[in-house]
């Protein structure tokens, strides 16, 4: 009821030691916080907060148009909803590298588990558009510094994305993924890999944790989770999906009511009242009232 009892440090605690458990995690995106709680029941081991998927929300192109307040703000209320670690996409940093300290201070405090900062330069882009620039190795060096530096909780875990694939090749790919390491990521995000050699050149070239964007329509196969446990990639993460999902399922819906008049078609397709309730745990709402409020009033004159 209300909001999840472990708390972010066990999260934490807990993502730590599955990377080290040598198996897949799965992190589905949660679009807001009830797709969260449906993530946790459908049984994935967490939940990933994308960027691109909060400026959508918020009706907005992913080009770095998102504040860090609405971030931390939309992963607050996420994270809160679900027993399971979230990962937050915290783009560039919002800034310069004290920027960056104030957001992984920020995000740390919205209950997250963990966060990525990329290399490219600000305001950044889609990953998986054309058209992308990298800053220099000094400044994505600083990023990372400044992240690992800023954090309190040792175990919140600070990932390096790199989209330097795109501009400069895998070589240059695995070689910034190295320095990131250097600079003290907990774990790398190569970004727009081409292909699955490509996720296993980097999975090969450093020792800590590497992430896997399996985003529809982007650079990337969209490779099973047997493809990528094979290579040893350790994180999946699925950002987009939900969202897809469900607007596609909402143009359905709408395109039903402007055509017939009625969603009675379109019925069967829907989540039923009794599912929603079950996902919100109405019966444990009941119950609290009903233990708070066991008494009859007595009339007064």
């Amino acid at each position: 009821m209300l909001y999840s009892t472990v708390t972010p440090a066990a999260k934490r605690q807990l993502l730590r030691e599955r990377l080290t458990s040598g198996e897949l995690l799965r992190f589905p995106g949660a679009f807001n916080p009830l797709s969260a709680k449906l993530i946790q029941d459908k049984g994935f081991e967490g939940v990933y907060i994308s960027g691109a998927v909060i400026a959508a929300d918020l009706g907005l192109p992913d080009i770095g148009l998102t504040t860090l307040t609405e971030v931390a703000m939309r992963a607050g209320q996420i994270a809160r909803m679900t027993d399971l670690p979230a990962i937050v996409d915290a783009d560039t940093g919002f800034g310069e590298p004290m920027n960056v300290a104030r957001t992984v201070q920020t995000l740390e405090d919205a209950g997250v588990a963990g966060l990525h900062i990329e290399d490219q330069v600000n305001p950044k882009r889609c990953g998986h558009l054309d058209g992308k620039a990298v800053v220099d190795s000094d400044t994505a060096i600083k990023r990372i510094r400044a992240a690992a530096s800023a954090r309190r909780d040792p175990n919140l875990l600070i990932l390096a994305r790199t989209d330097i694939r795109a501009v400069d090749g895998l070589q240059a790919a695995v070689d910034r993924a190295k320095e990131l390491v250097d600079a003290g990521a907990d774990a790398i995000f190569p970004e727009a890999m081409k292909d699955l050699s490509e996720f296993e050149a980097v999975r090969k070239a450093v020792d800590v944790p590497v992430l896997a964007n399996m985003t529809e329509f982007g650079k990337s196969e969209l490779f099973t989770t047997e493809q990528l446990a094979g290579i040893g990639i350790n994180i999946v993460i699925y950002p987009v999906s939900l969202l897809r999902l469900a607007m596609r399922a909402a143009e359905r819906g709408l395109d039903t009511l402007r055509a017939a008049g009625t969603l009675k078609p379109a019925v069967g397709d829907m989540q039923t009242r009794a599912r929603l309730y079950e996902l919100l745990d109405y019966e444990a709402y009941n119950a609290f009232d009903s233990g708070v409020f066991n008494f009859t009033l007595e009339p007064t004159e």
